[in-house]
């Protein structure tokens, strides 16, 4: 077993740490250049968001109105063409339409 005193093992570790950190050295335009990338990098991300939002849009608009053009012109079963047709079964007035 190794027995060393921890005030010994600590002042050693902290000497070597220092050493290590006194051989580092930041470049002086380091948090500038940093900061820069970091800018970019988010504006391209607001940049691909906006155009991803608008694709997004113009897909779900452009869809919207295909399924628009392509449903049935003619007027089916609710419109049957006849004037007044399902007003004398509800207890509705017939009204007359003049074509003068």
């Amino acid at each position: 077993m190794n027995h060393t005193d921890p005030d010994r093992t600590e002042r050693e570790l902290t000497e070597a740490l220092a050493a290590l950190a006194g051989g580092v050295r930041a470049a002086p335009d380091a948090y500038r250049t940093a900061r820069g990338e970091w800018l970019r990098r988010e504006r391209r991300r607001r940049l691909v968001l906006a155009v991803l939002i608008t694709v997004v849009f113009a897909l779900a608009t452009l869809i919207g109105l295909w399924v628009l053009n392509e449903a049935p012109s003619d007027p089916g079963v609710i419109f049957s063409g006849l004037p007044n047709a399902g007003l004398a079964n509800a207890g509705l007035p017939d009204v007359q339409v003049s074509t003068r």
